[in-house]
C-alpha cells in the first residue's frame, strides 16, 4: 500500500469553462509487469477541503498497462454544525483516460452521494457506471463538495487495482421504441424515475411493475448524471409498456429531465447558470431526439431550484410527487409564462411553433411527474396522461411538445375537455379554437374520479369559474360561457377540498390550455 496526501496548499485550480475545477496531484501504481493476475495494489489518498472549495476536485490515478479492475472506496467526514447551517456532504464519480473536458467524453460513471464504493472492469461496474475496459493512462477520480462544514471536509479515497485479462464487454440491448398501442388515444406516462443506478433504491423490475400497477402505458427512465441504466431497462419493456431512456441532469443551480434520448447518450451536468453552457446542451438533447424538461423548478432542496430559465424547455415539470407549496407556486410561474405567450403573440396558431429548434418557440407546455426513489414513493403520482397517435417514443414526445395533455394524480382520475364555437368549431387540450373576438365559446369539462373535487377553470384573467364539488361517485360536468375577447386561452383544474381559508386544496389533475380567438 502507498499512501499520498492532499492539503489545500497542493492544488492546481483550473477554471474549465463549466464550473471552477481542483484538480490535485497524480497518484502513481506500479506497472503491471511482474504482478501475478488477480493480485492487487491499493493507493490511499487524504485530504481536506475547505467552505467555498470548487463544484469539482479531479483527482488523477496513473493507470498501467495490464489493469482488470479499478475500484475506489471513500470516506469523510460530518462533524457537528450549528443550526441553519450546512454540513458536510461528498459525492463521487470517475472519468477515464480520454479526460474530464466538459461533454463527458470520458466519463464513466457517478454515484453521487449515494455510495460509499463502486467498482469497473469490462464485463460489469457498481451500478451508475459504464462496464468497459480499464485502459492505461490518466483518469480521475471526481469529487463533488455539495456542501462543506465551516470546519471544512476531510476525505479519504481508497483506490485498488487488479491486474489481469481485462475480458469482454457485453453488446448493449436497449428497449424497443414501439410497443401495442391504441391507435390515437390518450397513454398515460411517468417521466421521472430514479432506480439503483442512481439514488434511488428500486431495480428496473421493480419499477415496471410498480408501473404497471399504476395503469401507466410508457415510462422514461432518469437517473442523476449517468446514463449506466439504458440497456437494463430491455428486459422490462413490453408490449404493454414502453420505456424510454434519459437522464436527470442535476446541476448545482437545478434539475431537468432529458425524455426519451436515443440509447447510450449521456448529458454532462458540470456547469452553474453563470457558466452560460446550459444551451449547448439542451441542444444535444434535442439532437439526441429527446425533450428537454425543467423539473420541479421551484423545490426546496439544496440545489434543485431551476436558475437557468425556460427558453430551452420543450415542457416543464410542474408538479412533481405529490401535491406541495413549492408544486403550487411552478403552477403559478407556468400560468405567468402562458400569459406571457399570449401578450407577446407567441402561443401560435394550433398552440405551438417552432417545434424543432429555439426559434420561434411559442408556448411552454406542462407536465407532472412522481420522481420516486424509493418506498413509499408511488410511481405514477402523478402521471401524464397523453394524446398521441400511437404508443412510440416519437408519438408520445411529440404529443408532450405538443401539450396535448393533462396530469391526474392516479389512473382513476380521468378528464375530457373541450371548447366549441360557431360553425361546429371544436377544440380540445393543447389546441386552439379559430373563432372571432366576440363569437361565444362554450367551455365543457367532464371528470371522473375525483370525489368532492371541483373544477376550476384559470384563463389569462385568472380563475374565472369554480363549480360545486363533484358528489362522493367522484364523477361530474361543468359548462362555461365565455368569448376570445374576454378569455384568451382557458385551462381546467380539479381540485381536492379547501383545506383552510383562502388557500386551494391541492390538485387532482390540471390540462394544458385551449387558446380561443385568431
Amino acid at each position: 500500500m502507498c499512501e499520498d496526501a492532499h492539503g489545500i496548499g497542493r492544488r492546481a485550480l483550473f477554471v474549465t469553462g463549466t464550473a471552477a475545477a481542483l484538480t490535485l496531484g497524480s497518484v502513481s501504481f506500479a506497472a503491471a509487469d511482474g504482478q501475478d493476475h488477480g493480485t492487487g495494489t491499493t493507493a490511499t489518498i487524504r485530504g481536506t477541503l475547505p467552505t467555498g472549495s470548487p463544484d469539482y476536485v479531479y483527482v488523477p490515478v496513473e493507470v498501467p498497462a495490464g489493469v482488470r479492475e479499478i475500484k475506489v472506496a471513500y470516506t469523510y467526514d460530518k462533524p457537528s454544525v450549528p443550526a441553519g447551517t450546512q454540513g458536510n456532504a461528498l459525492d463521487i464519480g470517475i472519468f477515464d483516460e480520454r479526460g474530464t473536458e466538459p461533454g463527458g467524453r470520458g466519463f464513466r460513471g457517478w454515484s453521487g452521494g449515494a455510495r460509499s464504493e463502486f467498482f469497473l472492469r469490462a464485463d460489469d461496474a457498481t451500478p451508475g457506471y459504464v462496464p468497459g475496459p480499464v485502459r492505461e493512462g490518466t483518469w480521475h477520480v471526481a469529487l463533488g463538495p455539495y456542501t462543506v462544514a465551516p470546519q471544512g471536509l476531510s476525505y479519504e479515497l481508497t483506490v485498488t487495482l487488479t491486474y489481469g485479462e481485462p475480458g469482454g464487454t457485453p453488446t448493449p440491448a436497449y428497449p424497443p421504441e414501439r410497443a401495442r398501442g391504441r391507435g390515437r388515444a390518450w397513454y398515460r406516462g411517468d417521466c421521472h424515475l430514479h432506480s439503483w443506478y442512481s439514488d434511488g433504491r428500486r431495480t428496473p423490475a421493480e419499477i415496471a411493475a410498480l408501473a404497471r400497477a399504476a395503469g401507466l402505458d410508457f415510462i422514461n427512465s432518469s437517473d442523476h448524471n449517468t446514463h449506466a441504466a439504458h440497456p437494463h431497462w430491455a428486459p422490462e419493456a413490453g408490449e404493454d409498456l414502453l420505456i424510454l431512456l434519459g437522464e436527470e441532469i442535476t446541476t448545482r443551480n437545478g434539475h431537468v429531465v432529458a425524455l426519451g434520448t436515443d440509447p447510450g447518450t449521456f448529458v454532462d451536468w458540470r456547469y452553474r447558470a453563470r457558466d452560460n453552457r446550459f444551451g449547448r446542451f439542451a441542444r444535444q438533447i434535442r439532437r439526441a431526439g429527446g425533450l428537454v424538461v425543467p423539473a420541479h423548478p421551484h423545490a426546496t432542496c439544496i440545489g434543485c431550484g431551476w436558475k437557468f430559465g425556460f427558453g430551452e424547455a420543450d415542457a416543464i415539470e410542474v408538479w412533481n410527487g405529490p401535491y406541495t407549496p413549492d408544486d403550487e407556486v411552478a403552477l403559478a410561474e407556468w400560468d405567468n409564462l402562458l400569459v406571457a405567450s399570449v401578450r407577446e403573440g407567441r402561443e401560435g396558431r394550433d398552440g405551438r411553433e417552432g417545434q424543432d429548434g429555439r426559434d420561434g418557440r411559442g408556448w411552454i407546455p406542462a407536465m407532472g411527474n412522481s420522481d420516486a426513489h424509493r418506498d413509499p414513493d408511488a410511481v405514477g403520482l402523478p402521471q401524464t396522461v397523453v394524446l398521441a397517435e400511437d404508443l412510440t417514443r416519437e408519438a408520445i414526445q411529440s404529443g408532450i411538445r405538443a401539450g396535448r395533455s393533462y396530469v391526474a394524480e392516479s389512473k382513476n382520475v380521468s378528464l375530457t375537455f373541450t371548447a366549441s364555437g360557431e360553425r361546429g368549431r371544436h377544440a380540445g387540450i393543447g389546441e386552439r379554437l379559430e373563432v372571432s373576438a366576440d363569437s361565444p365559446v362554450t367551455v365543457r369539462v367532464e371528470a371522473s374520479g375525483a370525489p368532492r373535487c371541483t373544477i376550476r377553470l384559470v384563463t389569462d384573467q385568472g380563475v374565472l369559474f369554480t363549480s360545486a364539488p363533484l358528489p362522493v361517485t367522484g364523477s361530474g360536468t361543468a359548462e362555461w360561457h365565455t368569448t376570445p375577447a374576454y378569455a384568451a386561452y382557458v385551462r381546467a383544474e380539479l381540485r381536492h377540498e379547501t383545506a383552510a381559508g383562502p388557500v386551494p386544496g391541492a390538485l387532482a389533475a390540471f390540462t394544458n390550455p385551449i387558446f380561443l380567438g385568431r
